[in-house]
């Protein structure tokens, strides 16, 4: 079984969908929340589904404590689900290949600061729009030696 962590900013809408594909899934089991809103929907989202969450804050996540915390999980995938901080290099550096940002979208037209979750949905019906995409990127640091 794969284990899974989200890392959530908001209500938690496409969290949710994944944790309780998880519970009737056997091939994954989401195995925390981590969490840098301590006000957010997605906590008590979590709590409804039985997992575990971590709150943290923007320092905590900048300092390099949060990697110890998923070293002790291992996870096999960690997935951005409407997380909106930027993620520190030394975290993507010590889980390559492994974490993965899922929003919905349709970038470039709908992107920058305030589109995110259901704005991006407002936003794309009060223009008419015939599609919406949900995207998936892999995050990876490219290394590129200087001369």
């Amino acid at each position: 079984m794969k284990k899974i962590v989200l890392f959530a900013s908001g209500s938690g809408s496409n969290a949710e969908k994944i944790m309780q594909y998880g519970i009737t899934n056997s091939t994954f089991k989401v195995m925390s929340v981590f969490c840098n809103n301590p006000k957010a929907m997605v906590l008590e989202r979590a709590l409804q589904n039985n997992v575990p969450t971590v709150i943290f804050s923007k320092d905590d996540l900048n300092s390099g404590v949060l990697i110890n915390k998923l070293q002790s999980l291992n996870p096999d995938l960690i997935v951005l689900a409407g997380f909106l901080l930027q993620l520190p290099a030394a975290l993507i550096e010590a889980f390559p290949n492994k974490i993965v940002n899922i929003h919905p979208a349709l970038l470039p037209k709908y992107g920058g600061k305030g589109m995110y979750g259901q704005f991006v949905h407002q936003a794309v019906l009060d223009n008419d729009e015939k599609r919406l995409e949900l995207q998936f990127i892999l995050l990876m640091i490219i290394m590129t030696k200087e001369k």
